[in-house]
């Protein structure tokens, strides 16, 4: 990997980090962050190998950069052939940005009985498309690979360590089952080392 492959990650992981450290509101990260994600998606030539491997059992969420104040963490979901999430949440805000392939993703919301009904129809993301969730805004959905043939791969942002929030999924009567996700890779990309220009 070289290193104008890493830098790109590099500079959104910093500008990203800028954009927090003055304190924008929500909708302002969201709005800015998009812009910046969406800036890294439109070049795919900087996700290494390892990050971007299916699983034959289910989606694989590889940690790509964790902020080490836990202000916010890059991930790349890896989407085997017509895998697809249970319903669930966030917790936090996220950006999501379609790297190869394309997902769809579902949105519920609560009625007053604490059922989960679909909300509006399925949107589709492709390649540059980004997206975002927010508990303000909703964030429960279900996310699935548009393609039965092939891996799609999504890059996510999200306002916290994604790998160590406490989550729920859902079953379909809106009962909330607690989870953390944690990560499928056990070694993070290096996109420090300058040293092989």
């Amino acid at each position: 990997m070289s290193d104008v492959q890493h830098q790109r990650l590099r500079e959104f992981v910093g500008d990203l980090a800028a954009l927090l450290d003055s304190q924008p509101s929500e909708a302002e990260i969201l709005a800015l962050g998009s812009q910046r994600l969406a800036q890294l998606i439109r070049h795919d030539d900087w996700l290494e190998e390892a990050f971007t491997r299916p699983s034959p059992q289910r989606y694989q969420q590889y940690l790509l950069y964790a902020d080490a104040r836990q202000r916010f963490s890059v991930v790349s979901f890896v989407w085997g052939p017509g895998q697809s999430t249970p319903v669930h949440d966030h917790r936090v805000w996220g950006l999501i940005g379609m790297l190869r392939g394309a997902e769809i993703s579902q949105n519920f919301r609560r009625d007053p009985l604490g059922h989960l009904h679909e909300q509006g129809e399925p949107v589709r993301l492709n390649p540059g498309d980004v997206e975002a969730v927010s508990p303000n805004m909703g964030d429960i959905h279900r996310v699935s690979n548009a393609f039965d043939n092939q891996t799609s791969i999504s890059i996510h942002v999200y306002g916290g360590n994604i790998g160590a929030v406490k989550r729920a999924v859902y079953t379909e009567d809106g009962h909330e089952k607690p989870f953390i996700s944690g990560y499928n890779n056990a070694f993070l990309p290096n996109i420090w080392d300058l040293s092989h220009g």
